[in-house]
This record gives C-alpha cells, sequence and structure tokens, in this order.
C-alpha cells in the first residue's frame, strides 16, 4: 500500500452518536490555547476535517476529534472537536468518546475504580471522573462549562410555520430550542427526517432574528444547533430531545430541500443548555438528576451542581454522564493519487 499521509483513529459511540478520535498522525498544531489551536485549524488546515467526516471515510452523523498535547499546565490532555459544519468549543457526545479512547487504549493511565482527569477543550478546561472496570470505561462524567440562557419565550418568524417561540441558551454551544409538538412533531425515529428539516429552519431563524454573544469570549456567537424538545415530566424529571445539525445549503424560498442529521445521542451541550433553561424557569433545581434521551432512546443523566456567573450573567454548572462504546480502530491514508483527499458531499443525504 502506498500513501502521502496516515492517519491513526479509534471509533467510537456515545449513546449512539459516532465519535471518532484521531490518536496519530497529527503532531500538533499553532495556538497559545486550545481555542486558538481550533482557530488555526478552521482557518489554516480544514483540509483534516473534510478528509474524515465527508465520504467515502466518513458520513452526515459522524463527528470526529483531534487530541493534542495541552497549553495547559492542569490539563492531562487538549482535544479540539470537529463536525459536519464547525468547530464546536465543547461537545459532551465527543468528551465522553475521547475520555473512553485515551483511557481504553492506554494513553492516560486507568486507575480502577475510578479514573479522574482535566481536559482543555476549546471551550476551556473540563473535569472528569470516569468509571473503570477490567480495563472498560462503564461511565463518564464530566463538569462542563457553566449553562445560561439568553433568551426564554422569544418570537421568531419560522417560514411555512409563522410565529415560533424559542429558547436560546448556551451549554458550550448556542442552541435554538423549540417545542416539537408545535410542529406536529415527536422525538422517535420514524418522525427523523422531519425532526432534522424543522430543527434546522428553528436555528436558522433564531440566528437571524436573536443576537447571541458569549459574555467572556465575544468571537463565539449565535445559535449554531436547532434542538426540537419532547414535554418535560416535573416529577420524573425527564425530557426527550431531537438535535438538528443541518449540513445542506439553507434556502428559504426551497425549504423543502434542506437536509440534515439527526444527534443520535441526547446531546450533552444541548442537554446542558436545556437544563439551564429550565432551571431559570424555575423548574430544575441544583441537585436534581435530569434524565434526558435522544431519538433513539438513549439517556444521558444531568445534574446541575452549583450556581456561578459568566461575564456577570447568571449561569448554572452541569455534569453530564454517559457512556462510550469502542467500536473499531482504524488506520486511515490518503493515498497520493486519490482524487478526494478532503472527501465530498452528495445532495442525497447531505
Amino acid at each position: 500500500m502506498r500513501s502521502g499521509r496516515l492517519i491513526q483513529a479509534v471509533d467510537l459511540h456515545a449513546a449512539g452518536e459516532p465519535g471518532r478520535v484521531i490518536v496519530g498522525g497529527v503532531l500538533d498544531v499553532p495556538g497559545e490555547t486550545m481555542f486558538r489551536k481550533m482557530q488555526y485549524l478552521e482557518r489554516h488546515a480544514d483540509g483534516l476535517r473534510k478528509l474524515m467526516l465527508r465520504e467515502p471515510r466518513g458520513y452526515p452523523a459522524a463527528n470526529c476529534n483531534l487530541v493534542l498535547p495541552p497549553t495547559h499546565p492542569d490539563a492531562d490532555a487538549g482535544f479540539v472537536i470537529m463536525e459536519q459544519t464547525e468547530y464546536p468549543p465543547m461537545s459532551g457526545t465527543n468528551t465522553i468518546c475521547t475520555v473512553t479512547a485515551l483511557i481504553e487504549t492506554g494513553m492516560v493511565p486507568a486507575v480502577e475504580p475510578l479514573t479522574e482527569l482535566t481536559l482543555e477543550t476549546p471551550a476551556g478546561l473540563i473535569q472528569v471522573q470516569a468509571s473503570v472496570e477490567g480495563g472498560k470505561v462503564t461511565r463518564v462524567t464530566f463538569e462542563n462549562v457553566p449553562a445560561f440562557p439568553v433568551h426564554l419565550g422569544a418570537k421568531v418568524e419560522v417560514p411555512t410555520f409563522g410565529e415560533v417561540e424559542v429558547d436560546v441558551s448556551w451549554g458550550g454551544m448556542f442552541y435554538a430550542i423549540a417545542d416539537a409538538a408545535r410542529f406536529g412533531l415527536r422525538i422517535v425515529p420514524e418522525h427523523g427526517r422531519e425532526l432534522a428539516r424543522v430543527g434546522a429552519m428553528v436555528k436558522q431563524a433564531a440566528r437571524e432574528q436573536l443576537e447571541a454573544v458569549h459574555p467572556e469570549n465575544p468571537e463565539i456567537r449565535q445559535a449554531s444547533i436547532g434542538q426540537l424538545t419532547g414535554p418535560f415530566d416535573p416529577e420524573s424529571k425527564s425530557a426527550a430531545n431531537a438535535v438538528s445539525v443541518a449540513v445542506g445549503d439553507l434556502d428559504w424560498n426551497r425549504p423543502e430541500t434542506w437536509t440534515g442529521a439527526l444527534d443520535r445521542s441526547p446531546c450533552g451541550t444541548g442537554t446542558s443548555a436545556r437544563m439551564a433553561a429550565l432551571h431559570a424557569r424555575g423548574l430544575l433545581g441544583i441537585g436534581e438528576d435530569f434524565h434526558h434521551s435522544g431519538p433513539v432512546g438513549t439517556e444521558f443523566v444531568g445534574r446541575l451542581i452549583r450556581k456561578t456567573t459568566v461575564g456577570g450573567v447568571p449561569a448554572v454548572v452541569p455534569t453530564i454522564s454517559g457512556t462510550a462504546w469502542i467500536t473499531g480502530m482504524a488506520q486511515y491514508s490518503v493515498d497520493p493519487g486519490d482524487p478526494f483527499p478532503e472527501g465530498f458531499t452528495v445532495g442525497d443525504i447531505w
């Protein structure tokens, strides 16, 4: 086999959502912080993301993470998250996948029954506790960045649907959150196509009509993900959600052509954003577990552990718990003659 480049990766899924973790083939990228490294990749080396996520090596629901040496002295490792449409500062499923890959491959020493480590993400330092049994990571719990809503019950105009009530909330990414029932939808696999399409429409409307800027990092702004939710049960403190990543060109004149992919998991940062909005409404208290399920029925457990502020904005600190499983280990190659060194997209599913 000849190859111009070889990349070693561990393939995993967390609650059904694929999260590839690059563990070899990339030594480092420029940047004095993980956020700056993320920006370098986005602006100067985006070919890696395209190579790993687009066909023929990837597909629309896939995510990828690049493990890098940390820039912070307190961190055990750093990583940059790469998704189909952006480089998010933080991601729950990708954190769970990366932690599992680091421990189960021996890149980070495993301590049973509990391995504690600190990861440097573009959003900041994340404290992690991983339950380990017989070398297997059975549960990952991480303390996420503080979460807070910036809009509650705001009205936006969504073409073909009219006025829609949305929350815009930060949980590591800005989410535009709306009630699935408003569109006649339920959080079930058979509604997946419409959930993805409508979620993308809600996100786009919120981006255009509602201002959202992170109070401590103005370079992070506007909703980038749509989240459609099922009803919140105040007794069990549970709900379902479907997070939509738009992967097509969004043309308001032809909304029927919009394509997207649902997060297969309950989405960790989306869970954090939802918990912050529920707390602001007085529906979820500090120390209460929140059981959040995704479109395929898998569950993350979230908990708000304390109140804080972010740039003067009231916020809450969430933890997210979930499990990932390794599905394979691969060495990806790029033949010098390969016509698709950065992959491709086709409009049937992208």
